[in-house]
């Protein structure tokens, strides 16, 4: 019984990364229908962007440099929020029209691109790089399981995050703005909403989530390589069509419930055998339930 409640724990704190990714592709998908594969390389961009930056400051411990710690990740927020509206601005915008086929393709070639980039950055490049910054082994233990401070407040940050995402969409006038897009973008721009700043913001607001977690991500395992991004960016695509995509609490749901399954699966069966069970667990779900646990059945038109 220990043992289950704590990899219960455990997956809690690997889901809270899952959360903040598989929000970003949520709302990217609830507003245009699109699967962004590159999604996962934002997150892999912000890795890389916070070691620079961390490398140039010079600190190489958390210990009392909290502050600082937060400012850089509210700079790499901002900078793969920013990265991911530039996409969306120089690739999915003039390609609104095209069939969702030709946007996921666009979707993977920018994913190449980003990938391949990183791999020709000399100070970057193809080998495993060692987090400038480590995190305390201090902790406290939380019902028999040991925990550092930094999951700690790494989960509390998450939390925070996942919380102002569901009020930003569900309770202010942008939020509504977002959601009036997301049912129909010609009568939304009837009603005087401006659909190009709209959407420019769900891919900040995706794009700086994924800052948030690779940030976390980061700090706590402590390496970082230029593929880090695509078995992440599956994983929480899966967490969102676990809890329902396009759905905000499905997300969180989805995520927490991947990060849970997998604890549960490494504790039990090995580290080799985590991602068997995740996948196989949303394959049994998707047989019970298509459309994932808050999805709802939507008509389609004929």
């Amino acid at each position: 019984m220990q043992l289950l409640v704590s990899e219960i724990e455990n997956g809690i704190f690997l889901g809270a990364f899952f959360v903040l990714i598989a929000l970003g592709y949520s709302m990217v998908y609830g507003i245009l229908r699109l699967i962004n594969f590159a999604h996962g390389d934002f997150y892999m961009m912000a890795a890389y962007v916070s070691f620079t930056i961390f490398g140039a400051v010079g600190i190489s411990h958390l210990h009392s440099k909290w502050p600082i710690v937060l400012a850089v990740g509210l700079i790499t927020m901002v900078a793969t929020g920013a990265l991911a509206v530039l996409a969306e601005r120089l690739i999915y915008r003039p390609m609104r029209r095209a069939a969702l086929l030709s946007l996921m393709i666009a979707a993977l070639g920018l994913s190449q691109v980003l990938e391949n980039g990183v791999l020709n950055i000399p100070a970057w490049g193809s080998q495993y790089r060692t987090y400038p910054v480590t995190s305390s082994a201090a902790g406290t233990s939380i019902f028999g399981t040991q925990f550092t401070y930094a999951q700690i407040v790494m989960v509390i940050i998450s939390g925070l995050l996942a919380v102002g995402v569901y009020y930003l969409v569900g309770r202010t006038l942008i939020g509504k703005a977002m959601r009036a897009v997301a049912e129909d973008r010609v009568a939304a721009s009837l009603m005087g909403v401006n659909v190009d700043f709209v959407i420019s913001l769900v891919f900040f607001v995706g794009g700086a989530l994924a800052g948030a977690a690779a940030v976390m991500d980061s700090l706590y395992y402590g390496q970082i390589n230029y593929l880090m991004g695509f078995t992440v960016g599956l994983q929480a695509f899966t967490a969102a069509v676990l809890g329902g995509i396009g759905n905000i609490g499905g997300a969180v749901v989805g995520g927490l419930l991947l990060g849970i399954v997998e604890s549960i699966g490494t504790g039990v069966f090995g580290a080799e055998w985590s991602v068997v069970v995740a996948f196989g667990v949303l394959v049994v779900m998707l047989w019970v339930r298509p459309n994932g646990l808050l999805g709802e059945r939507v008509a389609r038109r004929m």
